[in-house]
């Protein structure tokens, strides 16, 4: 029988469904629209139309499966959109939690380090830390409750895992998604960079974690799938040095900041539209974002590559695809 993907035109989903076809799994895939896209181009895959927030259609696409891995989801740092990314993050998450346990399916969440509490320079978090200390915007509140909603159901008899990715680069980002900020900083080359510091990971070491959680994860267990910490001053720099553009010189102080999220809000407010700059992102980026995959390694033989590695291959990937570089 197959297993179910939601998410499968995204970032992690893409790269999930490809996985599983490599290893010779069947595969469908829970899409809004069966029309073709250029992500599933060659791809042998079944669809089911439907949505995560309709839980008939969720139900329906987990019908004869073997298990679920659960991808879809909104992701917009911000304070704006809570109830939208509740409806689906948390409201769907739910849907397909329900169904999975309903057909007695294995499923796999995969959810966000920002489900997590916020690690340091000098203790990175692990899934035990205590779930504190993150700005508590819109996605990181959603994330937060629809794991707390998923363990409902997990109690209720649900033989679930969650696995929490860092910040994912790597071929096959078709929106893109975590890949706007490498292309972000080769295009307008920023002078100043965010003050913190983020968990980088290769999306195929990711994926192969959630394959191994799939096969091996204890269920109700969370998995941190990271990769190397490094400030957001190293990582930029790291980009520009691959891309071969300027690099940033700074990072941005507390000043800088709150100007930058004033300014980020106002405009905001006046377009009717959140922008990717705004101060609850620039929030984000001032705190630590670090993150220990020891429970990964060990219990799902979790392996890390190299931050080097990691960029070249998104940058080349994105250099095949230039209709997907320029959006």
């Amino acid at each position: 029988m197959p297993i179910l993907v939601t998410g499968g035109t995204g970032f992690v989903g893409n790269n999930v469904v490809r996985a599983l076809l490599e290893r010779g799994d069947q595969v469908r895939v829970l899409v809004r629209s069966t029309a073709p896209q250029p992500c599933f181009e060659d791809l042998d895959v079944e669809f089911v139309e439907g949505d995560i927030c309709d839980s008939d259609s969720v139900t329906t696409a987990c019908e004869g499966v073997d298990a679920v891995i659960h991808v879809a989801a909104m992701v917009q740092i911000g304070w704006s959109q809570l109830e939208r990314q509740r409806a689906v993050n948390v409201g769907g998450t739910i849907n397909v939690a329900t169904a999975a346990l309903a057909n007695e399916i294995r499923m796999v969440y995969v959810s966000s380090v920002d489900a997590l509490g916020i690690g340091s320079e000098e203790q990175p978090a692990n899934e035990e830390s205590p779930r504190t200390g993150k700005i508590q915007c819109s996605y990181v509140v959603s994330k937060s409750e629809s794991e707390q909603e998923l363990q409902k159901v997990i109690s209720d008899g649900l033989d679930a895992v969650i696995v929490n990715p860092g910040f994912m680069l790597g071929p096959y980002d078709w929106k893109p998604s975590s890949g706007r900020m490498l292309l972000g900083v080769t295009k307008k080359q920023p002078l100043i960079a965010p003050s913190g510091g983020m968990t980088l990971c290769h999306i195929k070491d990711v994926t192969a974690g959630i394959l191994a959680a799939l096969e091996k994860g204890r269920a109700g267990r969370n998995y941190i799938l990271g990769g190397t910490t490094m400030p957001y001053f190293d990582a930029w720099r790291l980009f520009a040095e691959v891309a071969g553009t300027k690099p940033p010189k700074r990072r941005m102080g507390p000043v800088i900041m709150k100007i930058a999220g004033f300014v980020g809000d106002c405009v905001s407010k006046l377009r009717c539209r959140e922008l990717d700059i705004n101060s609850a992102a620039i929030q984000m980026g001032a705190q630590f974002h670090y993150y220990d995959s020891s429970r990964a390694i060990e219990e799902l033989g979790y392996v890390i590559t190299d931050s080097r590695t990691t960029v070249d291959d998104a940058w080349n990937w994105f250099q095949t695809q230039p209709a997907v570089a320029r959006s």
